[in-house]
């Protein structure tokens, strides 16, 4: 039976698999990603196919590879990635065609998650769809039509630069808006703010590493106030911000993806009412908000779903 090679590559791990062409994933790896040099994640990459080929080449297991990165992918297949040291241009696709020596597919994590969401998730059979990522950052990946919208310089669905807030925001011009305030470094940083003020919380017992974002959600769900309203007010400027994407493309769903997903019972319903208030009215009220089904595989099917349109074109 003929298969794909699928990556996830994230600011924090990179996820493998392969996968059949019903979007079945046979078998599963995942490392750490070694930020220790530019090359270090493309290395990663290789060793996780060899790994999940077996006893077998590359070439023989596998039929071709997609690949989600986080960040911008231009036509030239050079990958700017901003949570990833030393990937301004890195020629993704070229250098992971020499290693494993079959076809390379190279997209935005955005735009494979919409791509799986559609293919084998909570969108599934919809044209018009919009997926937000949230974890290290924030991005939409925005499927019209049945197509992608990429814009002039493959920059649409860059929504963590949403503006959503009259404050001033550190880290706006370097991350945007919106992912200064709401991605999940935000939230972690906003708990030791507020512990720094004097509030009183649970997370006042852990080391200022120890707070991430996963350690506010689980003393939010215990019932701590500081954590529980950070997570509002997250799921409030997160809702400005879908408000605005439904404006503009008057999608048929609203999906939430990404590492904060799985966070989306303490902040969704917040999200929702933000939205009804700032959206256009019409498109609000047809708009679905929903959590992906897919969860952290979104990037990887779409990526495996790439894989197989580049083996049914004949490319």
């Amino acid at each position: 039976m003929p298969y794909v090679f699928a990556v996830d590559l994230g600011g924090t791990k990179c996820s493998a698999a392969v996968v059949d062409r019903s979007g079945r994933i046979v078998s599963r790896r995942m490392l750490p990603v070694d930020i220790g040099s530019p090359w270090g994640p493309v290395r990663q990459i290789a060793q996780l196919a060899n790994d999940l080929a077996g006893k077998r080449k590359v070439k023989d297991a596998f039929r071709s590879a997609g690949v989600a990165v986080p960040g911008l992918v231009r036509s030239d297949g050079t990958v700017w990635a901003p949570n990833l040291p030393g990937w301004k241009r890195m020629p993704v696709a070229n250098r992971l065609k020499q290693l494993l020596g079959i076809p390379v597919i190279v997209e935005s994590d955005r735009n494979a998650a919409v791509l799986g969401e559609s293919w084998r998730g909570a969108a599934r059979g919809k044209s018009d769809v919009i997926v937000l990522v949230i974890g290290t950052g924030i991005g939409a990946g925005i499927l019209s039509g049945g197509r992608i919208v990429r814009g002039a310089h493959e920059l649409s669905g860059c929504a963590g630069w949403l503006t959503v807030t009259r404050e001033d925001v550190p880290d706006a011009s370097r991350l945007g808006q919106l992912e200064s305030l709401v991605a999940g470094p935000a939230i972690a940083r906003a708990a030791r703010t507020r512990l720094r003020s004097g509030e009183k919380s649970s997370l006042s017992q852990l080391e200022a590493a120890q707070i991430t974002a996963r350690a506010v959600a689980a003393a939010a769900r215990r019932g701590d106030r500081l954590a529980l309203d950070i997570f509002q007010g997250c799921g409030r400027l997160l809702g400005f911000g879908v408000a605005n994407i439904v404006s503009l493309f008057d999608p048929e769903v609203v999906i939430i993806g990404g590492g904060l997903a799985s966070a989306a019972d303490l902040y969704l319903e917040a999200l929702k009412t933000a939205m009804y208030e700032r959206a256009q009215p019409l498109a609000a009220k047809q708009a679905k908000i929903t959590v992906s089904t897919l969860g952290e595989l979104g990037q990887l099917l779409g990526s495996a779903r790439l894989a197989w349109e580049f083996i049914r074109a004949g490319k």
